[in-house]
């Protein structure tokens, strides 16, 4: 895909490292459609979640960069990049004994400043972000003692009230029961298409992707092996190759989006 003149958030021959001489990512390039739903997905430890790290400036590349508005990403003062970014990573570790609406009302805190004090619009965005995540109720409770599935429905919350026009999600399902699972991309693809907001998803769920993706990337051993719209991506041929899976591909009946059905082994009846 040609980088776009409006693209916000382009990735250019990234190298990618946790540490020694070990790759995850090499020489990898994609362009974020802007004000677009995308989803990364493939297997396990193929990189997608270090590929998110990189594009919010939370790691490093060995090579490469990350271009933000048109200029490096690593150019940029922290706060500037979380007024525009926010990012909910795969886990995340609350300080101890802080509440709920504490741990939200910290996305607010790269808007704050010398000059700028916690105000109402603050306290009401907050609220929004309880809302839209369904967690009002909770917030007097200790974010350590909720259950898994709560708990990372106030991580979205905290990132919402960030308010940045671009939302990188990695795994936002996780934990989460397959009603709040269909809850929480309805609210991704709520922000995209009603807010304007360009979000960027880590899905495992084939069909949960073809969905509510616009953009689909697909990954394998730190490459993309196709990239473009659920149809166009997410083919036969594609999961045999990316998953190792074989398939059939039918269209969905609520969504006529591609609707992956695993083929039935033989083997050992």
């Amino acid at each position: 895909m040609a980088d776009s003149p409006t693209d916000r958030l382009i990735a250019e021959d990234l190298t990618l490292g946790y540490g020694g001489d070990d790759l995850i990512v090499t020489d990898l390039s994609l362009a974020i459609p802007d004000d677009e739903f995308t989803v990364i997905i493939g297997p396990n430890a193929c990189g997608k979640s270090t590929l998110l790290k990189a594009l919010a400036r939370v790691l490093a590349p060995r090579s490469g960069g990350v271009i933000l508005d048109g200029k490096a990403i690593s150019e940029y003062p922290p706060r500037e990049v979380a007024k525009i970014l926010g990012l909910l990573p795969q886990s995340s570790t609350p300080p101890e004994d802080i509440r709920v609406a504490e741990l939200v009302a910290r996305g607010r805190f790269p808007h704050q400043g010398f000059l700028r004090n916690w105000s109402k619009d603050d306290e009401r965005i907050v609220a929004e972000a309880l809302a839209a995540t369904g967690t009002t109720a909770l917030s007097d409770q200790r974010v350590d003692q909720l259950s898994g599935g709560q708990r990372q429905r106030v991580w979205v919350a905290m990132v919402l009230a960030q308010q940045t026009p671009l939302v990188l999600l990695d795994e936002p399902t996780t934990f989460l029961d397959i009603a709040h699972q269909i809850e929480l991309l309805e609210l991704c693809r709520s922000l995209n298409r009603e807010q304007g907001r360009t979000v960027v998803a880590v899905l495992h769920d084939l069909n949960q992707a073809c969905r509510y993706a616009d953009f689909v990337v697909a990954m394998r051993d730190g490459k993309i092996v196709a990239q473009g719209r659920p149809a166009d991506v997410v083919t036969e041929d594609v999961v045999a190759e990316v998953f190792g899976l074989a398939c059939r591909i039918i269209e969905d009946p609520e969504s006529a989006t591609p609707l992956v059905i695993p083929r039935v082994s033989t083997s050992g009846r």
